[in-house]
């Protein structure tokens, strides 16, 4: 049974630090691009970060780059999301997500992906 299971959502004040878990089950971790995915109240699930399973390259929205890292260890099964420098506009619940496919945009939708998580709620205080 595929499984991916987030954690480290949390309130944080504005300009705080989370770091968010993703531990993955169920199928073969490194033939898989993972993604970060957000969706605040009212609004579409926009993509956050990804790591593509190719060459591990990382991509980022424009709105996080430079405050938030992906970063995955294969050994553990388990793709992280570093989120620094938070601003009350991060506030969502945040999803993890795998695809089989090489994933190189961050853009990329979110049916593109075959397997997600059941999502970690941030919540940023101003």
């Amino acid at each position: 049974e595929v499984q991916l299971v987030e954690s480290g959502g949390d309130l944080v004040q504005a300009g705080g630090s989370l770091r968010l878990s993703c531990a993955a089950s169920g199928f073969t971790f490194d033939d898989y691009s993972l993604g970060w995915f957000r969706q605040a109240p009212g609004k579409e699930r926009e993509g956050v970060s990804c790591i593509s399973s190719g060459d591990g390259s990382t991509y980022y929205a424009d709105s996080v780059k430079g405050r938030f890292t992906i970063h995955s260890d294969n050994a553990k099964n388990t793709v992280y999301l570093q989120l620094n420098s938070l601003k009350p506009e991060d506030t969502a619940v945040y999803y993890c997500a795998a695809s089989r496919g090489t994933i190189v945009d961050v853009a990329t939708p979110p049916w593109v992906y075959e397997y997600w998580g059941q999502g970690t709620r941030v919540t940023v205080s101003s």
